[in-house]
């Protein structure tokens, strides 16, 4: 794996077809759900990855919280938030993030340690970094999730723990 530790995948299902073994053999690699989730994935989602970051609607919370409950494996969770209020994307909205994180806690008993965002394509992503911190800040959350290939250094700066680089180590999608 030539010294990488941290990977992630947007699909539960492309990542049962490689990961299984591939962690088996390196222990110490930590798998990233970084894609969409649906709940009837949720079991699959807590036996694989070990970080979770689309928790992005009360359903999918219920689910792996069952699912946590269940199989007494506890991934580290993240909140994604919709910074942008697209309607085409995922996430919690901004306004309602506090609220949803709070439901996360006391409903579901999830612990979420921070918030991811994927800000609207063609937009200057410093806005949308800059809220996704405040709201974490406001939240007690220690890790963000944000930026990609194009502006991971922006996020950097703004405060991302994580940074999602595929573009530039694999290249585009073909």
């Amino acid at each position: 794996m030539s010294g990488h530790r941290l990977f992630g995948e947007n699909r539960v299902q492309e990542a049962q077809r490689k990961w299984p073994l591939l962690k088996e053999k390196y222990p110490a690699v930590e798998l990233h759900l970084i894609g969409p989730l649906q709940s009837n994935k949720a079991r699959e989602a807590i036996e694989l990855f070990d970080v979770i970051e689309t928790v992005d609607r009360p359903r999918i919370a219920e689910a792996l919280a069952r699912e946590v409950q269940r199989l007494g494996k506890t991934p580290k969770f993240f909140v994604e938030v919709n910074t942008g209020n697209e309607p085409q994307k995922a996430g919690i909205l901004p306004h309602e993030a506090d609220r949803f994180l709070e439901t996360c806690s006391k409903v579901y008993g999830l612990v979420i340690c921070g918030l991811m965002c994927i800000p609207p394509a063609g937009e200057q992503a410093s806005p949308h970094f800059a809220l996704l911190a405040q709201l974490a800040k406001r939240n007690g959350l220690p890790e963000l999730s944000m930026g990609m290939s194009a502006d991971y250094h922006l996020a950097i700066q703004l405060g991302a723990t994580y940074v999602r680089l595929g573009t530039a180590i694999f290249g585009g999608r073909v």
